[in-house]
């Protein structure tokens, strides 16, 4: 049962509590010739996802149309015939929906926090609709706020802000902040007034935020709310008309494909990507998409595949011109390439040649949060190469870069190499199994 974050939204613009909107109610009912004897408990039942029976969903509809001025039905107070957790295809409505689910993630509602991932045909779905027509002809919008390019340069900056903070300190320290960004900045700039010019550089620029908070929860291990960030980034996207922006949603989809060890869907998503952005995709993402690819491939003991794609990734590596890179693809940076043959060699087996790429990855330059991974890849390449000194120096260095950092994710590979190391008899691997339990008690 999906929350119901438009209600909720709705009560707070209209300045109505539960316990008032049930005694509204009642007292509607009982106009009609109906006796019920809701509570504040009955509202938050409903805002929990249940759905009210007979005439209920009409009262709350006028109730809060008139607190609201202006008429409602059911799909605005989150109660249609047919729910989805899709994003809506007509942009008013998503926006709506969108601009609710940030503000029940800034209240640290829990229901949206343990939201459960979504599944075959509505995992498929928003991908498919960013993919085929229609596409927004229009998306220029009347509000009070006046919106122009200097608010969307605002929402640019921002962005690169919390995915810089987020690169340093984790998704778990930034996601807080990004999600209040969201909630209290960026929501009344998309509900505001602007022309169709304007609107598409806001869109754009609100998805690039979302894209960060989508990050973020997936780094917290909120794998079904982070699948909701990513979705909405993508019909902003959509809405854009900014196919090269929406390839590099598809990227962080992909990502986490992988990680929730859906290798088909990871490579479906991949080819989705490639083939809509189309010639207008940069040749970072490209890269990245065809490595993601390769390392799916070879989770599957797929070789030929695995190979196909890394040649494919790294003709694409050879063309990257950084002056000609959209802000988003800065994650490509040098040494991402290796990193991922390495893991993807190490994965068919070929432990020599992926040591060297890893040992490449790890000489170049990167952000913290990239070299964790490197390190942590090297150590793995080392240990099965049969060389556990090395191996341990290297997880030394993972320990160290990632001081100060929260992440589950850089948790979860923390305990993934303790358990590569632990499978050595050695004094010195056993010494930094000892260091990485005392880091892991630490509490995200």
């Amino acid at each position: 049962m999906e929350p119901n974050t438009l209600l909720d939204a709705l009560l707070d613009e209209a300045g109505i509590s539960r316990v008032g909107l049930a005694a509204h109610i009642n007292l509607a009912a009982r106009a009609r010739g109906k006796s019920t004897s809701y509570d504040h408990s009955s509202v938050i039942r409903w805002l929990k996802g249940q759905r009210p029976r007979d005439i209920i969903p009409d009262l709350i509809c006028d109730i809060l149309a008139v607190r609201v001025e202006r008429t409602l039905t059911h799909e605005d107070i989150g109660m249609g015939a047919e729910p989805t957790t899709q994003p809506a295809t007509a942009l008013g409505g998503f926006i709506d929906r969108s601009t609710a689910l940030w503000r029940g993630d800034e209240q640290q509602r829990r229901d949206l926090r343990e939201a459960p991932v979504i599944t075959g045909l509505p995992a498929v779905g928003p991908v498919w609709e960013w993919e085929n027509p229609p596409e927004d002809s229009d998306v220029s919008r009347r509000g009070t706020l006046r919106v122009g390019l200097t608010e969307v340069s605002v929402l640019r900056a921002a962005r690169s802000h919390y995915e810089q903070m987020y690169r340093k300190a984790g998704g778990v320290a930034t996601r807080a902040r990004v999600v209040r960004f969201l909630a209290a900045d960026t929501a009344p700039l998309l509900r505001g007034s602007y022309n169709d010019t304007t609107g598409r550089e806001l869109h754009r620029a609100a998805g690039g935020l979302v894209a960060v908070a989508g990050i973020c929860a997936y780094d917290s291990d909120a794998q079904g709310l982070a699948q909701r960030y990513f979705h909405q980034a993508l019909r902003l996207a959509k809405a854009s008309g900014d196919r090269a922006f929406g390839g590099y949603v598809i990227a962080l989809l992909v990502n986490q494909s992988l990680f929730m060890r859906e290798h088909r869907q990871a490579v479906a998503f991949a080819e989705a990507g490639l083939r809509t952005a189309g010639r207008v995709i940069s040749h970072a993402l490209a890269c990245d998409l065809y490595a993601m690819q390769a390392k799916a491939y070879s989770r599957m003991g797929d070789q030929a595949g695995a190979h196909r794609c890394m040649t494919l990734a790294e003709t694409e590596a050879g063309q990257i011109r950084r002056d000609e890179e959209p802000a988003e693809t800065g994650y490509v940076q040098a040494g991402l390439l290796e990193a991922n043959m390495a893991d993807t060699l190490m994965r068919l087996g070929d432990t020599a040649p992926a040591e060297h790429y890893a040992a490449e990855a790890v000489a170049t330059q990167t952000h913290e949060r990239g070299r964790v991974h490197r390190l942590a890849t090297l150590a793995d390449c080392q240990v099965r190469g049969g060389d556990a000194e090395r191996a341990a120096a290297t997880a030394t260095g993972v320990l160290d870069v990632m001081q100060g950092m929260e992440s589950q994710r850089l948790n979860d590979r923390l305990v993934k190499l303790r358990r590569t190391l632990s499978g050595v008899r050695s004094a010195a691997t056993a010494a930094v199994v000892e260091q990485i339990d005392d880091t892991l008690r630490i509490p995200l």
